[in-house]
């Protein structure tokens, strides 16, 4: 069984062509996917550190707006498609062998603005990955703490990511640097840097870069951070899941208003977006762990 630990209508599926393999299968379904309802409130959302700038979601509603439902969880192809095959976590799903995940990040990926802990991103992506995967040993850990920048994820390298020894890390960066106006050049040191330890440990990585919400898109420095960390994924040769542009183009091309799936704060995600982003998500991560040169990659070792 698939464990998370601690802490509707269409949508995109991205299958591989070809059928390389068995698990290509498995990763791909009908094409129409309705995006439930999201999780009901099960426990108030973590506290937030002295350090996060943002303010929490009250602890005493949900932080979904009950229309949020309304909405179709979809995106266009280039938006949720990874660019580089997953081959540590094809290896481990071909082999037949358990699939480790650590998300590392913020508050957006401890889940604040959520209704409780298990509408989290990582919480939604572990029960899309046991849909697409039945029976596989798939464990997602969130290891997101509120308030924290790109360096105090990098020193929780050592006994929050490296232990757990991930065939692939999520890495939420960016959005608390720019929240409080700390320059650039320092951050792209550290984000290299942090790349380079996780590639070393054996694990497939990606990125994923801020939320666009009221809060993040008045910031200045807001396009210099989208641009470094994508220039960072490229020079690095790992994957950037583009939330930015994923939620840009929920406002500004399908027209849903920030309060569908932005919490009160105008800032934090909502249990409505946590889970359209971990289905999305989730539909990257499986083409790309199956994609026709993963499965070379698999038979080559």
């Amino acid at each position: 069984m698939m464990s998370v630990k601690n802490n509707t209508a269409t949508y995109l599926m991205i299958c591989a062509g070809g059928g390389a393999f068995a698990l290509a299968m498995l990763a791909c379904g009908r094409a129409e996917v309705l995006v439930t309802r999201a999780v009901p409130p099960a426990a108030a959302p973590a506290a937030m550190t002295p350090g996060d700038t943002a303010k929490p979601a009250a602890s005493s509603a949900p932080a979904q707006p009950p229309q949020g439902s309304r909405f179709a969880c979809s995106a266009p192809a280039e938006l949720a498609r990874l660019n580089y095959p997953l081959r540590h976590a094809a290896r481990r799903l071909a082999g037949g062998e358990p699939l480790t995940i650590v998300a590392i990040g913020s508050s957006s990926t401890a889940g604040a603005g959520g209704s409780s802990p298990a509408a989290s991103y990582p919480s939604r992506l572990a029960v899309e990955l046991k849909e697409r995967f039945p029976g596989r040993d798939i464990t997602v850990l969130n290891r997101g703490v509120n308030g924290e920048e790109t360096q105090d994820m990098l020193a929780r390298f050592e006994t929050s990511v490296i232990p757990a020894h991930p065939d692939l890390v999520l890495w939420q960066v960016g959005t608390n640097s720019v929240l409080r106006d700390h320059p650039l050049k320092p951050h792209s040191v550290v984000l290299h840097e942090g790349i380079t330890q996780l590639k070393a440990a054996g694990a497939d990585v990606v990125l994923i870069d801020m939320q666009f919400a009221p809060r993040v898109i008045a910031k200045s420095e807001t396009r210099g951070m989208e641009d470094q960390i994508a220039l960072a994924a490229k020079e690095e040769g790992v994957d950037l899941f583009r939330r930015f542009a994923l939620m840009r183009n929920w406002h500004e091309i399908q027209h849903i208003p920030f309060d569908a799936f932005v919490s009160p704060d105008e800032l934090h995600m909502n249990d409505w977006s946590y889970a359209c982003v971990a289905k999305l998500l989730a539909a990257g991560i499986a083409e790309a762990a199956t994609r026709p040169v993963a499965a070379a990659a698999h038979s080559a070792h």
